[in-house]
């Protein structure tokens, strides 16, 4: 890893993620509202992965399903449950989660 990518980070990922979040605009506003309210949960939450393999993977395929359903007329809640939140969790129940990775680095600090 170069210097550059350590304090901009990876140009791969920041392309990747721009790619992913393209998809996101041209869904149906039902879908592309889900798709912006799951992400905002899981990265206020601390339950979004730590790392950028995880993250696209599970991103990637919310849009992969989103996508899907949406080519279908189906509801967003009859993919994700009425219950979004838990269905966020079960994505990434496990994987680190920044969550982890925050709580390790206090009880390494105290």
């Amino acid at each position: 890893m170069s210097i550059f990518e350590k304090i901009i980070g990876s140009l791969d990922e920041k392309r990747e993620w721009k790619e992913m979040e393209e998809r996101a605009k041209v869904l149906p506003s039902e879908y592309r509202n889900a798709y912006n309210a799951i992400k905002k949960y899981m990265w206020t939450t601390g339950a979004a992965p730590s790392n950028w393999k995880d993250i696209s993977r599970i991103f990637g395929g919310i849009l992969d399903l989103f996508e899907e359903g949406a080519a279908e007329g189906k509801k967003v809640t009859d993919l994700t449950g009425e219950d979004v939140s838990a269905f966020c969790d079960e994505l990434v129940k496990d994987e680190k989660t920044w969550k982890d990775k925050y709580r390790a680095k206090l009880n390494d600090t105290i």
